[in-house]
């Protein structure tokens, strides 16, 4: 890579730090290509020669701390409950009020929509692979409803209205939340086809 490749793309990752910044403590509306551009100490017309647009430095953004999220969620070990949650709390701890946010815009902002789908669909996958125990000799409807429930119980509301509505501190969220994921991992017995 030359001198000049080097520099334009470190600058876009600082700019891409910013904007992860950015619009993880703002809502989507309060974000400025000026604003990320002086934060990253560069001029606004250098964030537009890397981005063409808002949407698409979103986008980029928003890419690359779902890559980041995916990669410390899956580096969990299939099976071990205790560090699958912790991780998932922590996770929701930095990201969770803008996972909020996201979701409220969502209607009304297109360029938000395939995001969020992208993590629900890499949620659901998570927990397939790290609760898979849960799922063993379920078919059909009621393989399909564990893991609707698994999701349910792991999902960043859930963690909301433990932490924000009831007030729990994190240590008891995580306790809150790995019991619930237990109590689905252990009943086996009885499950409606």
């Amino acid at each position: 890579m030359t001198t000049r490749a080097a520099a334009a793309e470190a600058t876009r990752e600082r700019i891409l730090d910013v904007a992860i910044e950015a619009f993880t403590h703002h809502w989507y509306d309060e974000v400025t290509l000026r604003a990320v551009a002086a934060d990253a100490g560069v001029a606004l017309q250098t964030v537009r020669n890397h981005f063409a647009s808002k949407d698409e430095l979103f986008v980029a953004a928003l890419e690359r701390l779902g890559d980041e999220i995916t990669s410390v969620r899956f580096a969990v070990e299939p099976g071990d409950v205790d560090a699958a949650i912790t991780t998932l709390v922590d996770d929701y701890e930095r990201n969770g009020d803008a996972n909020l946010r996201m979701l409220a815009v969502e209607p009304r902002l297109p360029v938000v929509r395939p995001l969020m789908d992208r993590g629900r669909a890499g949620h659901q996958a998570w927990v397939e692979e790290i609760f898979a125990r849960a799922l063993r000799g379920l078919r059909g409807k009621a393989r399909e409803r564990r893991i609707a429930q698994l999701v349910v119980v792991t999902d960043v509301y859930a963690w909301k209205l433990l932490r924000r509505d009831k007030g729990l501190d994190r240590h008891q969220t995580i306790a809150a939340m790995r019991e619930l994921v237990l109590a689905l991992h252990d009943n086996q017995q009885g499950e409606p086809k």
